[in-house]
């Protein structure tokens, strides 16, 4: 559904991807592992559209998307949940809902309480006052709402208490059951491993491993984090 063939890219003068290749087949969990700076969130923003690629494609459908705008990505069926609260913190949780729903607005919203319940306790507040676990909810409830065929999800348990790390867990669970193909950049290794069809280790910006979750080893995890970062 979804691959990066042979993709170099970085910022400015710094190269930070060299020659990357991966491919998120429909329906499955892909796990991207990798020190801190290795070029994990890079992947995600090429995956994504917010950088082009220096060299190399983006292929979602066997059409080539390298050029393709990040909204134009979305409509495509494309989410991005970047590290960090991606909401708008001046929106209620409704407003913030709706903005991102591609159907019936009811529907949106019945979708998003369903997955997390306590948003529906919570829909006339605005976004910037919900709890750092909150608000991270909401943001992975917009990759519930608008239905999407590929979600890109980048550290969404970053900084979160354990009990709101179960929560998240069990909907990207939910997710993968919905059938959308998952790209996950996760800190906790062992339990992204347990949901993952594929896995890909990273380090210094190159794909050291690719294979299926049962053939990494600890020798192979510990060259990703170990191995050095890039940028």
């Amino acid at each position: 559904m979804l691959q990066l063939e042979s993709v170099t890219g970085g910022y400015g003068e710094t190269t930070v991807l060299r020659d990357v290749s991966l491919t998120v087949p429909e329906g499955s969990v892909v796990a991207l592992l990798g020190a801190n700076g290795a070029g994990k969130t890079t992947i995600m923003r090429v995956a994504s559209g917010e950088l082009r690629p220096r060299a190399g494609w983006v292929v979602m459908d066997d059409r080539d998307i390298s050029s393709t705008p990040p909204f134009r990505r979305w409509k495509l069926g494309v989410c991005h949940i970047p590290e960090g609260r991606a909401v708008f913190p001046g929106l209620t949780v409704r407003e913030n809902l709706v903005t991102f729903a591609k159907g019936r607005a009811d529907e949106a919203l019945a979708r998003a309480t369903e997955a997390f319940p306590v948003l529906g306790q919570r829909m006339a507040q605005r976004a910037g006052t919900l709890s750092g676990g909150e608000q991270q909810m909401l943001a992975l409830a917009r990759a519930y709402v608008t239905e999407p065929r590929v979600v890109l999800l980048d550290e969404v348990s970053m900084g979160l208490a354990p009990k709101i790390v179960d929560d998240i867990f069990a909907f990207i669970a939910l997710l993968a059951r919905t059938g959308a193909s998952l790209l996950l950049v996760e800190q906790y290794v062992a339990r992204a491993l347990e949901l993952a069809d594929h896995v890909y280790v990273l380090s210094r910006g190159r794909i050291t491993f690719s294979g299926p979750p049962a053939e990494l080893d600890e020798e192979n995890v510990l060259a990703g984090y170990l191995g050095g970062v890039s940028a």
